[in-house]
């Protein structure tokens, strides 16, 4: 079957076949290529065949008209869109009892692990005794607070009845007794002044009585003796009216307001006592409630607790377990045995994840200086090592933000995580993990002049292949558009059916070179040659030495890209 025909091989079968027919020639060993899928028509035909004609010596080949698609060979592997981590909640003693083999499917609700729960059951009872023993304090503070508040009130109307007597004993003093006493005083004034005024009257009368002998003597002397005590009387009562205003009615004041002040003190300070037991009483609830509160939650977080013992699957998935993840730092590490009965847990350690195996992704490296041509949405083909011959259709998702480092292998290369959608095939049964190898669609060349890309060299700002020429070959300067790892597109410098080189010619075979002013042109050409470079570079033909984008390399070599393919990831 000639190589323009329509092969049956599987695309990597292809690759091995175009590697070994190329080693033969080629000064330089090209391995890794992959063998991008040729589009013959419009048709929307999905069959491979090979990008140009060769010769049967096998390093020539032939400029044709047709399509070709500019792919990115690369190698990841396969990982799960989303997983459910498994990790140990208990916060003290965790030992496995029970726990779902790796590698087992299983559905929501499963049984994942069980964990003892004796020692959490003897907790469990505990936290209820304090919780009852709490509730009782409880009521017992409520009960003494609603004492305190109904001795206030009691005392305090005590208080208030005694205030109540006070006021009213002074204010019966003051419109009773004063009003009284006054009224007695100026009485008993009066009446003296009266009594010594009649007493004074009759004395005078008494002397001519005497002097006329119609009464005696000693009558007379009985007169002005009772005159004399008339005068004192009257005298007497001016004393009691003016001690009695200034020394008793203030004494009897100030004793009455003071009885009064003393009731409403005694008042202030019932309350302040049954303000400062109700706070002692609160504070005392308060306590007894945030007892409770804390008996209650611990009760709860043991109950919480022993439901932890107890872990079901709450999706679908496939259980793997952390001991298997090749990740240093998380789950029990790759050098501790895998989790089983008897195994005792960390807290919060990680015991297993639960891929969803039915939505799976790919996360491919594709080296830092292709990273920037990868878009989301662009279309992937995905073949897993697991099924090699069947094909995984997919979309980029996106390309990670960093750069990951190519280790103590390779410390200066730097790779990117490309993750690709894959299309749900349950017939593979991809699980995580699996080595893949994708190729990633990054141009569609439609009905384009094009040779194999190992008949395209550079020399300078000059991209040439070589033709037959007599019984040698001649170089012949041609302008170079978009490249894949296979075919790159002639712009301009051939026609279809022109015979191109795919090695480079030995010395003696070279009948023509080109002038330096092709390789070197001047100026205003140089302006023209980088914007010819420009529109190459666009259509993505940087990517390895002895292509367009890489100067003065004029033997092809394999490239970064097809070798990344044959590679593993991060190596």
């Amino acid at each position: 079957m000639s190589l323009d025909e329509t092969p049956t091989r599987t695309p990597w079968q292809r690759i091995r076949v175009a590697s070994f027919a190329i080693l033969g020639v080629a000064a330089v060993a090209i391995t890794g290529v992959l063998l991008v899928g040729r589009r013959g028509d419009d048709s929307g035909s999905s069959e491979w065949s090979a990008p140009a004609s060769r010769s049967p010596g096998g390093d020539r080949a032939t400029a044709r008209q047709g399509s070709f698609d500019v792919v990115l060979p690369v190698s990841g592997e396969l990982a799960a869109l989303r997983k459910i981590e498994v990790r140990n909640k208990l916060e003290g003693r965790a030992i496995i009892t029970e726990i779902a083999p790796e590698g087992k499917r299983v559905a929501a609700g499963d049984l994942l692990i069980k964990l003892a729960e004796e020692e959490l059951t003897t907790k469990l009872k505990d936290a209820e005794d304090k919780l009852k023993t709490a509730q009782g304090e409880v009521i017992a503070a409520e009960q003494n607070l609603s004492i305190k508040e109904q001795e206030k009130q009691s005392e305090l109307e005590k208080a208030d009845v005694a205030v109540r007597m006070a006021d009213l004993g002074f204010q019966g003093w003051l419109n009773g007794d004063v009003v009284k006493k006054r009224q007695e005083l100026a009485t008993a004034l009066e009446t003296n002044r009266i009594d010594a005024e009649r007493l004074a009257k009759r004395f005078d009368e008494a002397k001519s009585l005497v002097e006329k002998g119609f009464i005696s003597r000693d009558d007379y002397e009985k007169d002005r003796v009772a005159l004399i005590q008339a005068n004192a009387k009257v005298k007497q009562a001016e004393i009691d009216i003016k001690v009695y205003d200034e020394f008793q009615y203030p004494q009897d004041e100030a004793k009455k307001k003071s009885d009064l002040d003393q009731a409403r003190a005694e008042r202030g300070r019932t309350e302040q006592k049954k303000d400062a037991e109700l706070v002692k009483a609160r504070t005392e609830l308060d306590s007894a409630r945030f007892k409770q509160q804390t008996a209650q939650e611990r009760l709860d977080q043991t109950k919480q607790q022993i439901a932890y013992c107890t872990v079901n699957a709450p999706s679908d998935g496939l259980v793997v377990y952390a001991s298997s993840l090749e990740s240093g730092g998380w789950g029990r590490g790759s050098e501790t045995p895998p989790p089983q009965a008897g195994t005792e847990l960390k807290p919060n350690e990680l015991v297993m994840i639960l891929p969803d195996t039915s939505a799976m992704v790919a996360n491919l490296k594709v080296s830092e200086a292709l990273s920037g041509r990868i878009k989301p949405g662009q279309r992937v083909t995905v073949f897993s090592d697991a099924s090699p011959g069947v094909p995984i259709s997919g979309d980029v998702l996106g390309v990670s933000v960093l750069a990951e480092s190519g280790g103590w292998r390779d410390p200066n290369r730097r790779d990117y995580t490309v993750r690709v959608a894959l299309e749900q095939r349950e017939d593979l049964a991809l699980k995580p993990s699996m080595r893949c190898k994708a190729q990633i669609l990054l141009d569609e060349v439609r009905e384009a002049l094009s040779v194999p890309v190992q008949a395209v060299f550079r020399k300078g700002r000059a991209s040439f292949v070589y033709i037959p020429d007599g019984g040698g070959y001649a170089q012949k300067l041609v302008r170079v558009g978009r490249t894949s790892e296979v075919d790159a597109e002639i712009v301009d410098g051939l026609a279809a059916g022109d015979v191109v080189l795919l090695r480079e010619p030995r010395a003696d075979e070279i009948t023509s070179q080109l002038s330096p002013e092709s390789i070197n042109p001047p100026a205003a050409d140089s302006r023209e040659a980088r914007a010819g470079s420009a529109g190459e570079g666009a259509g993505g033909g940087a990517g390895r030495p002895g292509r367009p984008g890489k100067p003065e390399v004029t033997v092809p070599a394999a490239t970064p890209a097809a070798d990344a393919a044959g590679a593993k990831p991060g190596e």
